[in-house]
């Protein structure tokens, strides 16, 4: 099957305002993203959205098109480890991201499982057929008591893990929130912190003994990802399992110096930036070594199903990463993701990603179609 063609359909849609005030910013208004058709000679097409709610995909546009496109068009459209061993050449003279990579490889699975007639996990190697899941929100609390409210909506609407972003709120202020989350969510549900790479090292570890003494499952990104010393040093002194990262670049690449360097004992990942391709192989490489690898979000419906369609063929994942409020990164499916009556996410049954595209919605919000 060879690919005939590539093109992006930009889609323009409205965000409402959600009230996400943070050290992120604030999440609202008009955002363009992409939707990304590799056309086949056999008729079946490859999908994948394309730029995440915070940014938008113009970022990826270009480099989707100008690099990728000569690289796979008139080729096997199942010559995906070709292009994942061409990404240290691309990216280092053609000046490819890792976020328009990522994107083109998922529709080329996408591709594989319709060929086949299965859903992607199932070419992956089925594992399971459903996965737990945490709820987030960004940070957009300034008090203790903003985030008191935030898990009780949470636990309210029936979910057993709970991530919280404490953006930037002073040390005291981080206490007191902890505490008090604990005391709502009680012993039955796992929380998790993502300070999002913004302690030093002093308030990681003060932070993160207090993680340690109410019992969270998991600190993520408590310092920036570079600071290997540091983050093995975190690792040594807390119960708390240390979580890193989603910053970097190439997260397989910083994945393995983790691993190498004994720096902690839960890596992290996502289809944003590894597609489908290089997070199944963060997994594997992190299997190895008895270390669960945690999928973080992905920013749009689709790279976010590939989320899925990952966890799904390992064992080495625990949660799935459900983003809050759920109309920032959800558009342009038929029908989306759902909670199952026990709080779980199945796997698609359909073939390929096992989603469909909503044409009407599409087209009704396309405002270019880019070659």
């Amino acid at each position: 099957m060879k690919i005939t063609d590539m093109k992006i359909e930009v889609v323009r849609r409205t965000l409402p305002d959600t009230g996400l005030d943070s050290d992120l910013g604030r999440f609202f208004g008009d955002v363009e993203q992409g939707v990304l058709r590799i056309l086949t000679d056999e008729g079946i097409e490859g999908n994948c959205f394309v730029g995440d709610f915070r940014g938008g995909g113009h970022g990826q546009f270009g480099p989707i098109l100008n690099v990728l496109k000569p690289e796979i068009v008139g080729r096997d459209a199942f010559e995906r480890e070709r292009l994942w061993n061409r990404l240290p050449i691309l990216s280092g003279r053609r000046g490819l991201n890792m976020n328009a990579w990522a994107p083109v490889d998922v529709a080329l699975w996408d591709i594989a499982g319709k060929a086949a007639g299965v859903p992607v996990y199932k070419l992956l190697g089925a594992n399971r057929d459903e996965t737990a899941v945490y709820a987030t929100y960004p940070p957009r609390h300034e008090s203790p008591e903003g985030y008191f409210e935030e898990a009780r909506q949470i636990f309210d609407a029936g979910f057993r893990a709970y991530k919280i972003h404490p953006g930037v709120l002073p040390t005291p202020d981080v206490f007191e929130m902890m505490a008090g989350v604990r005391d709502i969510a009680g012993d039955e549900r796992e929380l998790m912190l993502d300070p999002n790479n913004g302690y030093d090292f002093r308030k990681a570890l003060d932070v993160g003994s207090a993680a340690d003494d109410l019992g969270f499952y998991w600190f993520e990104d408590p310092i920036p990802a570079h600071e290997y010393d540091n983050i093995a040093e975190l690792s040594r002194r807390l119960i708390t399992p240390i979580c890193m990262s989603d910053k970097p670049e190439n997260q397989f690449q910083t994945g393995y110096h983790y691993i190498r360097l004994n720096t902690l004992r839960l890596v992290r990942g996502t289809a944003r930036k590894l597609g489908i391709t290089g997070l199944k192989k963060l997994c594997s490489m992190a299997e190895g070594f008895g270390i669960n690898c945690e999928i973080g979000t992905a920013g749009n419906s689709l790279l976010n199903i590939a989320n899925l369609h990952v966890i799904c063929s390992v064992q080495n994942c625990a949660y799935y990463e459900y983003w809050l409020p759920t109309e920032a990164h959800r558009f342009g499916l038929v029908e989306d993701i759902r909670l199952n009556e026990r709080g779980m996410l199945e796997a698609p049954t359909a073939p390929g990603l096992g989603h469909s595209l909503d044409w009407e919605w599409i087209n009704a919000h396309r405002v270019a179609t880019l070659e």
